[in-house]
């Protein structure tokens, strides 16, 4: 049995569609990537999963038992990082993680068990007794993170977790998630795509509200892969318009780098192109100064689900979606 499951789940605000009748299921121990542009339904999805928003249509189980029929107890087993992750600045770490074990019901030596677990966990002892308003980004996502932690969750939900860091925070906490998700099954949102290679084992792509892939990391990067990505330096007269003509060419990218074209192209199926284009090349009289071609990558496959409309990948295997 899932751990988590959605049945065609819908919502709206003022008319406006926000999440179309979007339909997955999570397993125990899974860490899932929840992807997708600004504005796709992601944050709203997981409300509606921590019960912050209600369905207009469809419902939501958790460990099997809907959750509209037994709100508290499965409240009580959800973790939540909220995107905007609130804080009370004027509270010490040390006390705003005692108001929140109070808030779980923990008392005495069960508050303080659970308070240096969640500590120990995101590596917070150092900065335990200082005032939330001085800490860094990083040390506040890693508080929210204890706090989310607190009452041992089956499930964390969290919600762009290293959005706002600098490079070296995005690092500390993909370690962090990762071993969380060692003991706990994680629904990741992020727009950092290199996180999703790294933590998650499955990914859910959400575009326009409905759910567009849903497989495992490593076979959507087959996927991807499938595509290439070919780029074009060249000076000389219709470049960009000669390329963008090239049969199999999918996507197409053109700009002008110190006065020469600078084109991009994606190409589906395997072709390589390279040798057709050096010839257009010989045959036009360009000065070629690049023509270069990689293999496809999540990046790609992203922007392929969420700007094509129609495209869709979504898996039929036990995981996926209904």
């Amino acid at each position: 049995m899932s751990l988590l499951s959605l049945d065609n789940v819908s919502k709206k605000f003022n008319g406006v569609t926000a999440v179309d009748h979007v339909s997955f299921s999570v397993g125990r121990g899974e860490v899932v990537g929840f992807l997708g542009p600004n504005g796709a339904g992601k944050s709203t999805t997981m409300r509606m999963i921590t019960q912050f928003l209600d369905p207009d249509e469809g419902s939501i189980a958790f460990d099997g038992v809907r959750i509209a029929d037994s709100r508290e107890s499965p409240k009580r087993r959800i973790g939540y990082l909220p995107e905007n992750n609130p804080l009370y600045g004027e509270m010490l770490v040390s006390e705003y993680l005692g108001f929140v074990a109070a808030l779980h019901g923990f008392q005495g030596g069960d508050a303080a068990r659970a308070i240096d677990e969640g500590v120990q966990a995101t590596a917070i002892d150092g900065v335990f007794y200082r005032p939330i308003s001085e800490l860094s980004k990083g040390y506040r996502q890693r508080v929210g993170l204890a706090a989310a932690i607190l009452h041992h969750p089956d499930l964390l939900v969290l919600d762009e977790p290293t959005e706002g860091l600098d490079p070296n925070q995005r690092v500390e906490i993909r370690h962090l998630i990762g071993a969380l998700g060692k003991d706990r099954t994680v629904l990741l949102s992020t727009h950092v795509l290199p996180e999703v290679e790294t933590t998650c084992s499955r990914l859910l792509i959400i575009n326009r509200g409905k759910l567009v892939a849903d497989g495992p990391v490593s076979e959507l990067l087959t996927r991807a892969r499938g595509a290439t990505r070919i780029t074009v330096e060249a000076s000389g007269d219709g470049v960009p318009e000669s390329l963008r003509g090239i049969a199999g060419v999918t996507e197409y990218d053109a700009r002008r780098v110190d006065g020469r074209a600078h084109v991009t192209l994606t190409v589906t199926g395997g072709a390589d192109l390279r040798p057709a284009i050096f010839r257009m090349a010989v045959e036009k009289h360009w000065v070629l100064y690049e023509l270069h071609q990689e293999a496809g990558s999540l990046e790609h496959l992203f922007r392929e689900l969420t700007m094509t409309p129609g495209a869709d990948m979504v898996a039929t295997d036990a995981g996926a979606a209904k």
